[in-house]
């Protein structure tokens, strides 16, 4: 006669009961580190912070601030809320990772014509774009404002950025046709009455230096 290997081990043949109790056993044992793992694999909660100042230059500030605590950029916007008036509204987040890996810099102009330059100098400094809107400043008309972002903990990229700005679309199709033939990838556009351009669409380029 053949044994089990429960017999070999016990040197006895089980009863129908201790079968039954040790099916149970090892299905609870299964489907409880079943459910363990799906306890372990849930998703952390997303910690929210609005930030909204109704001067730029508290902005980059307040990021950094936020970054220190481990909250990560996500988006921003410009307008008039029913309160603050005109005012930049930023959200920033942290998950299950709260170390203050990033650092940030904002960069706001009524003038087009300087923001490519500023745009470079940060880039080499290891900031990259991340967004981009316009606002209504108190002096100067609509400022275009720009959030930058540098990972303490990645490699720097080394980008190259190109700003079109110009209030005519048929402009803006050579100019990025030119860009794109250069290689460069578009990362933002907004619309905006600037203090010296009028209503400009300003376009925001970048490719890697590498390439």
């Amino acid at each position: 006669m053949r044994m089990s290997p429960l017999q070999r081990c016990t040197g006895r043949v089980p009863s129908r009961q201790s079968v039954a109790a040790l099916t149970l056993a090892l299905f609870a044992m299964v489907f409880g580190e079943g459910r363990q793992t799906v306890g372990a694999q849930a998703r952390p909660g997303v910690d929210y912070r609005i930030l909204a100042t109704s001067k730029t230059s508290t902005m980059e500030q307040e990021l950094n601030e936020a970054a220190e605590d481990g909250f990560r950029f996500q988006a921003i916007m410009g307008g008039e809320t029913a309160i603050g008036g005109n005012e930049v509204v930023a959200v920033v987040a942290r998950g299950g990772d709260a170390r203050p890996r990033f650092a940030y810099k904002l960069l706001a102009t009524s003038k087009t014509s300087t923001m490519q330059r500023e745009l470079q100098h940060a880039a080499d400094a290891g900031f990259e774009y991340r967004a981009q809107t316009v606002f209504k400043s108190a002096f100067g008309g609509e400022e275009v404002v720009c959030i930058l972002e540098r990972d303490k903990d990645a490699e720097s990229r080394r980008s190259s950025y190109r700003l079109i700005a110009t209030t005519r679309t048929a402009t803006l199709q050579k100019e990025m046709s030119d860009a794109g033939a250069a290689g460069y990838e578009i990362v933002g556009m907004t619309v905006g009455k600037t203090a010296l351009g009028g209503k400009e669409l300003v376009a925001i380029l970048r490719r890697s230096k590498d390439d």
